[in-house]
């Protein structure tokens, strides 16, 4: 891509070569000079941190609901916070750092390149853009407004279809949906630069007849999988079954930092898709900064995660689960059992169903209950009928636990809670 002198490079290269030459020499030769040595750093006096979301005026709650972006995601182990609090203590060269956690990650991943994004979206429109200048870089520079002779067009299926379609457009890309085989066989054109697939098992076109179509016509896959792990091996298993760029996030299932995410694929993606991203100044992804705290963050994470199990997840978010169901045991018409929803969020939740003859509130009345009370306590926005994940039911009768994001503890504070709140409902 042509580069333009701006001030970014004029510090970059000259401020370094200043640094380098100047400041160094002329502080070596003082201390020299003088005969002087610089005297030990003092230790630094431990910082205590402030409390802003008390000082902000801000409220915190009980996570009982899963790991939604709007309810800031999920929480971070103690090593990848640890991780990032190191990372934020010095400067490094992003591209390098970059360069190397993507090297890094793909091989523990098992594909042929990786990139760390600004969640599951920045990898769909860093995946799109990489697919629309592939093999012409100086087109970088022209999406998303100057299109002329630039190949743009996105096959998905309509059931796919979603708000986050505007990741694509983002980079200038037309879509075109289709409903059926037949439909997408004939949805080709010399213009179809990519097709895009929401990894759901309830869709017209399965995953390996997308792939396979798309593949005679010389043209990529995406998959956005963005909270489709646990299981574990998601994390390979999409790219191994033949897409050429999956999308995860990387503050849900993966527990890193809410701004991150992971594109993983072929390495010729990756990297025109890299070309379409921050620190470039003059790219659609420009405002997709990553910082360093984020990238050392995910990589901890999938660290992290990958020295877990499936199992061990499993066992844990089923006692929890279960905990809290007995706090709702003799409750007249109450009933609880737990459910896995079969792609997203693919971890145990607790269902509480009752009969609304019996009780004064609906379930959404109980989540109002449940927040506004003390402690607060946040629900599964499929609680009540509202909209969630995939494959999460509900209904004025049911009412969602969401156990995995949960801090020790807490199990125990929610089941108390919810018994009393339940209790409180019976019509007398």
């Amino acid at each position: 891509m042509p580069e333009k002198i701006s001030r970014r490079k004029l510090l970059g290269k000259s401020g370094k070569a200043i640094l380098a030459g100047g400041v160094g020499v002329v502080a070596g030769g003082v201390l020299k000079a003088n005969g002087a040595v610089p005297p030990a750093a003092a230790a630094p006096a431990a910082v205590k941190g402030v409390d802003y979301f008390s000082k902000l005026g801000v409220a915190t709650f009980i996570n009982a609901a899963g790991t939604y972006t709007t309810l800031s995601a999920s929480t971070m182990p103690d090593e990848v916070q640890a991780a990032i609090a190191l990372a934020s203590q010095k400067p490094v060269r992003l591209l390098e750092l970059q360069d190397a956690a993507g090297d890094y990650l793909a091989k523990r991943l098992q594909c042929g390149g990786a990139l760390i994004t600004t969640g599951a979206t920045g990898a769909i429109t860093l995946g799109a853009a990489a697919c629309i200048t592939l093999g012409n870089k100086s087109k970088v520079v022209s999406i998303p407004t100057e299109m002329d002779g630039i190949k743009n067009e996105i096959i998905l299926q309509t059931a796919h279809s979603s708000e986050y379609d505007h990741a694509m457009r983002n980079c200038g890309a037309k879509l075109l949906k289709v409903n059926s085989m037949e439909e997408y066989e004939k949805a080709f054109t010399e213009r179809t630069v990519m097709t895009h697939y929401l990894n759901a098992d309830e869709c017209p076109i399965g995953r390996e007849d997308w792939i396979r179509v798309a593949h005679q016509h010389g043209v990529p896959c995406f998959n956005d999988a963005a909270a489709d792990v646990p299981p574990i091996s998601n994390l390979w298993n999409y790219t191994k079954m033949g897409f050429d760029l999956v999308g995860f996030s990387g503050g849900k299932g993966l527990r890193g930092p809410q701004c991150s995410g992971l594109l993983l694929g072929r390495k010729d993606l990756i990297e025109a898709a890299k070309l379409n991203n921050s620190p470039y100044s003059n790219s659609v992804g420009r405002a997709l900064k990553v910082a360093k705290e984020e990238i050392v963050g995910l990589v901890a994470a999938v660290d992290w995660f990958l020295s877990q199990s499936d199992e061990s997840f499993e066992a844990e978010y089923r006692k929890r689960a279960e905990l809290i169901a007995g706090h709702l045991k003799g409750i007249p018409t109450v009933e609880t059992k737990v459910f896995i929803p079969p792609v997203a969020n693919h971890v145990p939740h607790l269902l509480v169903t009752y009969d609304l003859k019996k009780f004064k509130w609906n379930a959404l009345d109980v989540m109002k209950q449940m927040r506004e009370g003390t402690p607060n306590i946040e629900l599964n926005p499929s609680t009540g009928g509202g909209p969630a994940s995939a494959g999460l039911p509900g209904g004025d009768n049911v009412i969602v636990v969401g156990v995995w994001m949960l801090q020790p503890g807490e199990d125990a504070i929610v089941g108390k809670r919810l018994g009393a709140v339940m209790k409180d409902a019976l019509k007398t």
